[in-house]
Formats: C-alpha cells, structure tokens, sequence
C-alpha cells in the first residue's frame, strides 16, 4: 500500500513538472508560435489571388509576386494619405495635451459644481500626472509604433517567407497530411480548406470593418466640429482589428477630449462611437465575419480576452483565427466523431 501511494505522489510530481515546464515553454514559444501563424494566414491570403491569376493563365510564380506588391502597394498608398495628416495631429494632439488636461480638470469642477479646493485629491493627482507629463497619453500610441518599427524586419521575413509558401504549397499540404493516417487524409484536406476559408473570411471582414468605421467616425467627428478627427478615426480603424474591445479602448480618447469643450460635446461623441459600434456590432462582424468565419458574436467577444491572456496584446490581432482554428478543431475531431458514434448502424 506505502508502495502505491508513493507511486501516486511520483507520478502527481512528475505531472506538476510536467505541467510547469509545459507553461514555461508555451510563454516562450508563443511570440514564435505567433509568427508562425500570421506568416501562414498572409500565405493564405496571396495563394488565393494567386489561385486566381494561375486561372488566367499566369505563373504561380508571378501571381504571387504580383499579389505581394499588390498588397503592399495598397497598404503603402493608405499610409501615403493617412500618415502625414496623421502624424501631424498627432503631434499637434501632444502639444495640446497640458492645456487640455487642464480643461479637463476644469470641465470636472464645473460638472460637480465643487469649488478647486474641493475636488478630489485623487483625482487631481491624476489630472495632474497627465498635465505634467504629456507622454503619458500618448505613450501606449508612440510605443505601438516603436514595437511595429522594431518588428519591420521580421515581418519582411514572414513576407518572403509567405511569398515561398504560396509560390508552391503543394509540397507544405502534403507534408502535413503525411502526418494523418490514410485513410483519414481526405477528412485532412477538407478540414485544411475549412480553415483557409475562414481565414480568408476574416480577413476580408477586417477589411471591410476598418474602412466602415474609419470613415463613419471621420464624418461624425468633422460634421461636430472636433479636432483631430483624422486622428482619433484613424486610431479606432487600427484597433478594430480586436473585435468589441477595440472600438472601446479608441473611444476613451475622444470623448475625455471633447469633455474640455462641454459635455454637450463629450455626449455627442459618444453617441457616434456607440452608433459606429452597434453597426460593427450588428452589421460588419453578423454579416461579414461571422458567415465566413462561423463563429458566434458572444464567442469572438468572449474568445478575444482568452487569447489575449494567453498570448498578450499582440495575440489579439490574431484572435479570430485562433478561435475559428479552435473550433473547427474541436468540431472536427471531437463533436463529429462523438456524433457519428451516437447515430444507429
């Protein structure tokens, strides 16, 4: 019996190593694991024109090439008319911010009807904080564009390395399948090409979603009059790519800036990011992702703050293709064969 029960805790403990050094890897294998995932999703994306452009007659290899530059034409031409008139208010928006925060402050005052001496302590060490140290506000944006600067490089890798993939993803498909027993390579395939097309699905659902709420938020912004319209839409189109949460987050910046006018003002920008996010919420991801990626709207909103623990802010971008890879998954290997059990000979 002491036999046994020793042989139980040896095997608790080796698990709970086991368990240990798995999370231990996992954390240092998730920013690879990452960019193995979006080197293979911008594969998917170029083997599709390229798909297309093999239909006509042209080679895989030029098609390829041509859906690249294609691609980054587009995105570089984006950037052209955004990014100065970005950066500029940007910089203006810096600039601003100690005058800003101070107007802030005194919107609060006025709102409680307190007198200076009477506002929060807190509070105005928060204020303050801000009023002193501008960085502070546009720290997060300013580090974001370090990390993507610093990360320029290995994205050039994940392109070319994407560029090779779908140049020739015969022999890549029929590596992996080798990997499945053959008689259930079939089912490999079909289950390959569920995941392609979801994929797919969501990238163009992020297409669409950036554009919509980019340009609704820029016309609710300037028909109100508030500064720095380009700014704040630009900003919201960039973090729509996290569904729900994304639109959130970008409206704080806004509708604390238009607080320093009145908060007649602060309410009208709030009112256009709620109408830009039901039609996001209710249009766009319905719509367009949820009928190409298959997943529920309560489990893309539920499933983004998983893989963002799991995987940090730079998971989130990927969000939606770990969920619809989850769940094709476990639809596929679990749901089906359980049914498939349960159904009479």
């Amino acid at each position: 019996m002491g036999e046994r029960n020793g042989t139980v805790a040896y095997r608790a403990v080796l698990l709970a190593g086991a368990l240990v050094v798995g999370g231990l890897l996992f954390r240092q294998l998730a920013t690879l694991l990452l960019a193995v995932l979006i080197t293979v999703i911008i594969a998917v994306a170029v083997a599709a024109i390229t798909d297309r452009l093999a239909g006509v007659g042209l080679p895989r290899a030029v098609g390829a090439l041509i859906a690249l530059l294609g691609g980054i034409a587009v995105l570089a031409g984006i950037f052209a008319l955004l990014v100065p008139p970005f950066v500029e208010q940007t910089n203006e928006f810096a600039d601003d911010v100690p005058g800003i925060v101070n107007d802030l402050r005194d919107q609060i005052r006025d709102v409680t009807g307190a007198e200076p001496g009477e506002i929060s302590e807190e509070v105005d060490k928060f204020l303050q904080r801000y009023r002193d140290d501008p960085a502070k506000v546009v720290g997060p944006i300013t580090s974001i564009g370090l990390g993507l600067i610093g990360g320029l490089a290995a994205f050039v890798l994940m392109l070319i390395t994407a560029y090779y993939m779908a140049v020739r993803p015969a022999p890549l498909i029929e590596g992996t399948l080798r990997l499945v027993p053959p008689r259930h390579r079939g089912e490999a395939l079909r289950v390959m090409g569920r995941m392609r097309g979801a994929w797919v699905g969501w990238m163009q659902g992020v297409a669409v979603d950036m554009v919509i709420s980019g340009v609704l938020l820029y016309v609710g912004l300037t028909l109100i009059g508030l500064e720095f319209a380009i700014f704040f839409a630009v900003l919201t189109a960039l973090f729509s790519v996290i569904p729900y949460f994304g639109a959130f987050i970008s409206g704080i910046p806004p509708v604390l800036f238009a607080l320093t006018y009145s908060p007649g003002k602060a309410l009208a920008v709030l009112v256009i990011y709620v109408v830009v996010q039901q039609i996001e919420g209710n249009l766009t991801i319905p719509l367009v992702m949820s009928r190409t990626v298959k997943l529920h709207p309560a489990m893309i909103a539920g499933g983004v703050v998983v893989v963002g623990a799991l995987f940090g802010w730079v998971g989130l971008v990927v969000a939606v293709p770990i969920l619809s890879m989850v769940t094709i998954l476990v639809e596929e290997l679990w749901v089906r064969p359980l049914e498939a059990a349960a159904e009479p000979p």
